[in-house]
């Protein structure tokens, strides 16, 4: 009969005396493991793309920026290759939460004892669901903690917050090196995807770098949330596990569907302006740095004062100055010599 317990018994026949407090967690560790080595190959990828542009770009002189203010000088390759080792430790920290999310809790029953269990069914289950995903699940070696808490979400999440900290790092840099076209720094080209601004003509926004930080903002967000509710384990039981995986993989999929428009629209197709890029190198100040070994650092912060109160080269106010002369300044400043110990 529809809705009767015979012949088959929900409790009995198909729960088997289980407990929906190990069964969630297992099935949560699940989902996460596998969603994690998906979006991984896809981190990997936004990686590769940066690098391939850092050895495309590797000669290519220019000013580098800290406080927002015009710094000494460093190659674009080797500010592209900065971008590309937050990736990769980031990968490194992503590939570090696996062993944790394959411990299953599958086997703990109602609050880790494993009551009304077989004694193998933790680790014959775990077997099972290894041969049926093909990834290295095994049993939890401590089904209370496993029930109570769920630290390795958290942890999980935090990579991916840190994952979201390095990509927001990255996407802003692009659209601010690639601001203007004509009123900002205009370093960068980044692909026109989009005709132009709904109301401007032929503006070129930077879309997918926008996309990038606000899936950014997300994972952030979605990180808070699953950090208090990591702490919430009150006794045998943490009874905040749906907006655990709610959020953690609402992260994993952002932020893999992110880096795939990532790389496909924007890096892949990321250009450099030489002449803005030259203009900036030859206009900044900091080259004076390179003198300070020869002059003396308040020699060097006069002339650079002085060429920016009237509006001249650091070559015409070193001259001007009495300090260098016009030959040794050139022997002295050479900004690609600037970019190596």
């Amino acid at each position: 009969v529809l809705g009767s317990k015979k012949p088959i018994h929900p409790n009995d026949d198909v729960n088997m005396s289980q407990s929906s407090n190990d069964t969630f967690p297992t099935a949560m560790h699940i989902a996460a493991a596998e969603q994690m080595n998906k979006l991984i190959p896809e981190v990997q990828k936004v990686r590769d793309a940066i690098a391939t542009k850092a050895e495309e770009f590797k000669d290519v002189v220019k000013i580098g920026r800290t406080h927002l203010q015009d710094a000494t000088p460093l190659t674009v390759g080797q500010e592209m290759s900065g971008w590309a080792s937050l990736l990769e430790r980031d990968i490194d920290r992503m590939k570090e939460t696996l062993p944790g999310l394959y411990d299953l809790a599958i086997g703990g029953t109602a609050v880790g004892t494993g009551l009304n269990a077989h004694p193998e069914f933790g680790e014959r289950a775990a077997k099972k669901i290894s041969e049926l995903t093909g990834l290295p699940f095994k049993s939890h070696p401590n089904k209370f903690a496993a029930l109570s808490a769920h630290d390795e979400i958290v942890f999980c999440s935090g990579a991916l917050k840190t994952l979201a900290a390095s990509l927001m790092k990255i996407a802003n840099d692009i659209r601010w090196l690639a601001s203007g076209p004509r009123c900002g720094l205009g370093e960068l080209i980044i692909p026109e995807n989009e005709p132009g601004s709904s109301i401007m003509p032929g503006k070129v926004n930077p879309t997918q770098s926008e996309a990038m930080t606000m899936v950014a903002v997300q994972a952030m967000g979605n990180d808070a949330a699953i950090g208090f509710a990591g702490s919430q384990g009150n006794f045998e039981l943490n009874v905040f596990k749906p907006v655990m995986i709610h959020n953690l993989l609402h992260s994993i999929r952002l932020i893999h569907d992110a880096c795939h428009g990532f790389v496909e629209y924007c890096i892949a197709g990321l250009g450099i302006n030489r002449e803005q890029i030259e203009h900036h190198l030859r206009d900044s100040l900091m080259l004076v740095t390179a003198l300070n070994p020869h002059i003396g650092y308040d020699n060097s912060a006069k002339i650079a004062k002085n060429a920016h109160q009237k509006g001249i080269s650091l070559r015409e106010s070193a001259i001007e100055l009495g300090l260098l002369t016009g030959e040794k300044f050139d022997e002295l400043v050479k900004p690609e010599e600037m970019t190596h110990p």
